[in-house]
C-alpha cells in the first residue's frame, strides 16, 4: 500500500496482553513505518472479554519510525482517545530518501475513493493572518514500558457492588478478601506467622486453623480398611507412602477451602459465597509439581500464568511500592510445600523436590513452547547457554528430567484452574497448546541421542576448569 502512495494507515487491533509484549508491538510498528515511511494509527482493545485474555490498549501514533503519541495501558475506561499533529509532507520527504521506483511500478494498485474535503491546505490557499504559520507537528516521545512487576500490579478487577465506594485499600480488602491458613504438624511456626502478618498488612479477614485431626482421620480410615497404616519416609515409609501422605494434606486443603468459601460470608452475617483463589505459578504447573485436585484447584488463579521469577520481582516491587515490609520475609524464605515432617537433617524444599530451579523451569518453558524445541533441540541450545557452568552430562540430566516430568504430568494441565494468560509458555488449554496430553514420557530416541552427544562433548564448565587447575597445582 505504501508503494502505491498510501500515507496514512489504520489498525484496529485485538492484541491480547502478555508480559513484556508491548516492546515487540512497538518495535513492529516503528520498523514498518521506518522502512517505507508512513503515518500509522494503532488502536487496541481494552479490558477483559470474559475469557482468559486481557487487552491492554495502549493506542499509538507513529510517523516514519517515530512514536509521537501513546495511550495508557490497562485502562478500564470504555473509550480512550489519543491524538497528534502530523505533517503528510514528512512522509513524502522520508520516502524520497531512497528510490523504490521499480518496486512501486510492480505494486498492486488500490482502488481510490474521491471525497470532497482535504486533510491538508493547498499551497496557495488564502488563510487568516493568525493562522499563516500553520501548525507545529507533534514531537517524538519516549515510549513508556511497564516492567513485568508493574504490569502484574495493574491487572485489576472491579468491585462486587457498583454502589459501594471503598474507604481505603485495607477496608476494601477486609470486605471482599478472606485468607485461611490451614496448617498441620508439618507446618513451621515461621510460615504460620508470615501468613498472619500478611493478612494483617493487607487487611484480609484471616482464619488460622490446624487440620491434623482431619488428616489423621483419613490416615486411620485407610489403615482400618487395609490393615496398613502409611508412614512418611522419615519414619521408615516407602516413597509411595510418603507421596500419598503429602497428597492427603493437599487435597483436604482444597475441600476445606471450598467449605470456608461457602460459609464465611454466613459467619459474618452476609449473603452469597466466595470465589476460591488458586496459587500455583506457571512454572510449577509446567513441571507438574502439584497434586491433581489439591489446594491448587480453585475457581480462578490470579498468578497461574506468571513465572516464579517474575512473581519474586513483583513481591519486591510491591514491598516498596505498597509499603509492605512483611513481603521481605517472603523473598528470603525457601519455597517449600511443608507436607513432610521437619527433622534435624531434612527440611522439604520445592527446588530440591523438582530437581531444578524455578529460573531453569522458565528457560525450559520458553524453549519447549515458544521456540518449539523437543528434548534434543533443547539440549543443543542449552549446551551453549549453560555450558560455562554445567557439564554436558549435567545439562543432559536436567533436560531429560524436565521432559520426563512434563510428559508424565501433562494430564494435570487439563484440570488446571483457569488463569489469566500472561506468559507466552503458559500451560493453558488447547487454545494455546494444541499438543496431546498423553506422552511416552521417557522419549527413548531423543534421550538416547542426548546421552550419546553429551558423553562425546568436552566439559567447558567452571567446575571442570577448577578441577583441572587443582590437578595442575
Amino acid at each position: 500500500m505504501g508503494l502505491d502512495g498510501v500515507e496514512i494507515f489504520t489498525n484496529s487491533s485485538g492484541s491480547h496482553h502478555e508480559l513484556r509484549k508491548l516492546y515487540t508491538r512497538v518495535e513492529l510498528i516503528k520498523e514498518a513505518t521506518l522502512k517505507l515511511g508512513g503515518i500509522y494509527l494503532y488502536a487496541n482493545q481494552q479490558g477483559c472479554d470474559g475469557d482468559r485474555l486481557y487487552y491492554d490498549g495502549c493506542a499509538m501514533i507513529a510517523v516514519n519510525g517515530r512514536i509521537v503519541a501513546q495511550g495508557s495501558q490497562f485502562s478500564l475506561n470504555d473509550v480512550e482517545v489519543v491524538s497528534a499533529t502530523i505533517d503528510i509532507e514528512d512522509v513524502r520527504a522520508h520516502r524520497a530518501k531512497s528510490s523504490k521506483s521499480m518496486q512501486a511500478a510492480q505494486a498492486e494498485r488500490y482502488h481510490r475513493v474521491e471525497v470532497d474535503f482535504a486533510l491538508t491546505r493547498g499551497k496557495f490557499e488564502e488563510v487568516d493572518e493568525q493562522d499563516s504559520i500553520g501548525l507545529i507537528g507533534s514531537k517524538s516521545i519516549d515510549v513508556r514500558y511497564h516492567s513485568p512487576e508493574e504490569e502484574i500490579a495493574r491487572i485489576t478487577g472491579e468491585p462486587e457492588d457498583s454502589t459501594y465506594v471503598p474507604v481505603d485499600p485495607r477496608e476494601f480488602t477486609g470486605r471482599i478478601f478472606h485468607t485461611c491458613y490451614m496448617g498441620t504438624e508439618n507446618s513451621s511456626a515461621e510460615t504460620r506467622k508470615r501468613a498472619k502478618q500478611l493478612g494483617e498488612a493487607i487487611g484480609s479477614y484471616h482464619v488460622d486453623l490446624n487440620m491434623d485431626t482431619i488428616v489423621t482421620a483419613v490416615r486411620n480410615l485407610f489403615g482400618f480398611v487395609t490393615g496398613v497404616r502409611p508412614r512418611f519416609r522419615s519414619h521408615g515409609g516407602s516413597n509411595a507412602e510418603n507421596l500419598a501422605l503429602q497428597n492427603i494434606q493437599a487435597r483436604l486443603r482444597m475441600v476445606l477451602a471450598y467449605m470456608f468459601a461457602q460459609l464465611l460470608p454466613f459467619v459474618r452475617g452476609r449473603s452469597g459465597g466466595l470465589l476460591v483463589l488458586g496459587s500455583a505459578n506457571v512454572d510449577e504447573s509446567l513441571r507438574g509439581y502439584l497434586t491433581k485436585y489439591d489446594c491448587s484447584s480453585a475457581d480462578l488463579n490470579p498468578i497461574g500464568g506468571i513465572s516464579k521469577t517474575d512473581l519474586k520481582k513483583f513481591i519486591a516491587y510491591a514491598q516498596h511500592s505498597f509499603d509492605m515490609p512483611i513481603l521481605g520475609s517472603f523473598l528470603s524464605a525457601v519455597p517449600t510445600a511443608e507436607l513432610e515432617p521437619i527433622t534435624e537433617t531434612y527440611v522439604q524444599s520445592d527446588e530440591a523436590d523438582m530437581g531444578m530451579t524455578y529460573d531453569e523451569l522458565s528457560v525450559f518453558g520458553r524453549l519447549r513452547k515458544v521456540e518449539k524445541c523437543g528434548p534434543y533441540s533443547t539440549f543443543t541450545k542449552l549446551i551453549h547457554e549453560w555450558g560455562s557452568f554445567l557439564s554436558p552430562t549435567q545439562i543432559a540430566e536436567k533436560v531429560k528430567l524436565f521432559f520426563f516430568e512434563h510428559a508424565r504430568n501433562r494430564h494435570k494441565m487439563t484440570t488446571l484452574t483457569p488463569s489469566y494468560h500472561a506468559e507466552s509458555y503458559s500451560p493453558d488449554d488447547n487454545r494455546f497448546d494444541l499438543r496431546p496430553f498423553l506422552y511416552p514420557a521417557r522419549f527413548p530416541w531423543q534421550f538416547k541421542k542426548i546421552d550419546e552427544v553429551a558423553a562425546a562433548l568436552p566439559d567447558r564448565s567452571i567446575q571442570s576448569s577448577a578441577v583441572d587447575k587443582d590437578k595442575t597445582e
